[in-house]
């Protein structure tokens, strides 16, 4: 119990001596002497009608100003709680005689409750109580600080280590006072620097001491609210100050916003109608040169710009579409004149250079598209022109082949004639390829304008060739056969049947095995040195083995070994007697295949399905030497 009342008289005396040093700031400011008692100095009513009129700003009118006698007294205390009361000042248990009499606790809450009324009522913070305004006040102004030193949850303990008043101090004027440099553990220190700062600086009393806070385990809340509540008031006008600066800061910014959005708007608009205009011209001066791939190299541009350019562009009208519109809104959401873009940059000006530019944009789609047609059309003309010239050249020429009559020698000189001009022909065939090429890099797949294809003509060259070659060989071998005059027509017809046969290149020439092969057909083998020495001695003769080397080869043979005699006798010999012989027999007799082959089909047979076939080479060779 003596603990409590000792508080008690601790709080009381704070809030005396606090109470007091903050009347005596209106007292002294309005040129009144200051009261050294609380208790005594308010017991006549003198002071408290001074201070009325000084809070209310009125004039209480006659009082008694040297009051000796209690009646005097109680009508200046009588006439200070009536206006007390008049200014909706609710005051409960206090009579002029408790103030007469000099009663502590109902002094004390009085000119509590005057501090409410007149200085903390008028501190609201979001529709909050003046005390619950003033809390909130202080911490939003010490948001930004560190929670382990500042954290202003009341009016008491939140306030003992001196921080909290020097981080209000800071964050209002940080020019006088350095708050990370502040020793954070000096709590003496710093309430004591805050105090000093705040009477010295902000004009603001020291209407507590630093024991008061520092010392105290429960620091008196009323007393300290009274305090802070001179920092509130001593920073409003700079805060309202800041305010009439944010305004106007505000206004400043907003306009400095419109204004660069509106020169950001106009620079755009420029660029992007110049960008608009520049493609239009560079499309009307663009002229085609009339090969597809410079027309194709127009359209993948064509097509690029569209992918790319055009979206760039598309994407850039509606940021400048939006740029315009955030621009009006801003105005319109500060009441201010709407934004009127200068002559030619609106978007009713942009929106018609954008049709604009896509109508350009068709025109030349259309043009691109009707150049590529008119070139492929140009390349089928120009291919089918020199296909169809090429395929009657190659017709006019075999046919005067076919047409060829007359003495051999003529027909050889005539042959050699259109020979010569297969080289002109050939380089003709290159111009083909080249207008077909053009055609397929054109994508060309149909042509109304001819059937061939450069690989048709190649196929039919080739003939041609083949076919004149092969007219040469039969007219060389025809003047061959001509003049050897010691073959019958008959072995002349079967040795030229059998050369043409294994003429397998049709080069009008055999190499050795060919005429190994054509030798055996015949009936005539040698072995393998003799034909070697054969072979070397006609390359050295002849030069390859000819078909007028064959046919004298021939003459010297059947002149020596090739009687009807003779190669009846070579057949008996490899049938064993029998009057056939069969594919058995000319195999064990060791007969290349092709020999065989030719045999099989030259020497007539009989089949049936128990045997292989009988082939009667007596017949045959009747017939071979008729």
């Amino acid at each position: 119990m003596d603990s409590l009342d000792a508080r008690s008289r601790d709080v009381q005396d704070v809030q005396e001596r606090t109470f007091c040093k903050w009347l005596n700031t209106k007292l002294e400011s309005n040129g009144y002497p200051p009261m050294s008692s609380l208790i005594k100095d308010l017991s006549d009513g003198v002071k408290l009608i001074q201070l009325m009129e000084i809070m209310g700003d009125v004039s209480l009118g006659r009082y008694n100003k040297t009051p000796r006698m209690r009646v005097q007294k109680a009508e200046n205390v009588n006439k200070a709680l009536e206006f007390i009361t008049s200014r909706g000042v609710k005051l409960t248990n206090i009579g002029p005689e408790d103030i007469i009499d000099g009663n502590p606790k109902l002094i004390l809450g009085m000119i509590w409750t005057l501090i409410l009324r007149f200085t903390i009522a008028d501190i609201s913070e979001e529709g909050l109580s003046a005390k619950e305004g003033l809390l909130l006040w202080c911490q939003r102004k010490t948001e930004p600080y560190n929670k382990d030193e500042v954290n202003v949850q009341d009016f008491s303990t939140s306030w003992s280590n001196g921080l909290a008043l020097c981080a209000l101090i800071h964050c209002h004027r940080p020019d006088l006072l350095d708050y990370d440099k502040l020793n954070k553990t000096d709590r003496h220190g710093n309430t004591k620097l805050a105090f000093q700062i705040a009477a010295e600086h902000l004009n603001i009393p020291q209407l507590l001491e630093v024991e008061d806070l520092c010392d105290s385990s429960h620091p008196d809340e009323r007393s300290v609210m009274t305090y802070i509540a001179s920092f509130f008031h001593a920073f409003s006008t700079m805060d309202q100050a800041e305010t009439v600066s944010r305004r106007v800061e505000k206004f400043a910014e907003l306009m400095q916003s419109v204004w660069i959005s509106r020169n950001d708007y106009e620079r755009r608009v420029r660029l992007l109608l110049s960008a608009w205009s520049e493609k239009q011209t560079d499309w009307t001066a663009s002229l085609f040169t009339g090969t597809y791939a410079e027309a194709r190299e127009r359209s993948a541009e064509f097509a690029a710009y569209k992918q790319t350019t055009k979206r760039t562009w598309v994407t850039e009208k509606q940021d400048i579409a939006t740029l315009f519109g955030n621009v009006q809104t801003k105005l319109k959401t500060y009441g201010l004149r709407e934004y009127v873009p200068p002559s030619g940059l609106s978007l009713v000006d942009v929106d018609n250079a954008w049709k604009a530019l896509l109508a350009s944009e068709a025109q030349r789609s259309r043009a691109i598209n009707a150049e590529i047609r008119e070139i492929k059309e140009i390349l089928r003309k120009k291919f089918a022109e020199v296909a169809n010239d090429f395929e009657q050249g190659l017709h006019a020429i075999s046919s005067e082949l076919t047409a060829i009559d007359g003495p051999l020698e003529v027909q050889q000189q005539l042959v050699e004639q259109i020979q010569t001009r297969i080289s002109a022909l050939s380089e003709t065939l290159k111009h083909v390829a080249e207008a077909e090429a053009e055609c397929n890099a054109a994508n060309i797949e149909e042509n109304d304008y001819t059937i061939f294809t450069c690989q048709d003509l190649e196929f039919e060259l080739e003939l041609l060739v083949q076919s004149i070659s092969k007219k040469i060989a039969f007219i060389d071998n025809q003047i061959v056969s001509r003049n050897m005059t010691n073959l019958t027509p008959a072995q002349l017809e079967q040795f030229e049947s059998t050369f043409r046969y294994f003429d397998k290149d049709e080069t009008n020439t055999l190499n050795q095995s060919e005429m190994t092969a054509a030798l055996a057909s015949l009936g005539i083998v040698f072995s393998d040195e003799d034909m070697d020495y054969i072979y070397d001695q006609l390359l050295r003769d002849y030069g390859a083995v000819s078909f007028e080397a064959f046919i004298n080869l021939l003459v010297e043979i059947t002149e020596d070994q090739t009687s009807p005699e003779q190669l009846r006798e070579a057949f008996r010999g490899i049938a064993t007697d029998k009057p056939y012989v069969t594919e058995l027999d000319l195999r064990i007799a060791h007969l290349p295949p092709s020999s065989i082959e030719f045999l099989r089909e030259a020497i007539p047979h009989t089949h049936n399905d128990t045997t292989e076939p009988e082939y009667d080479y007596e017949r045959w060779l009747d017939d071979v030497f008729a």
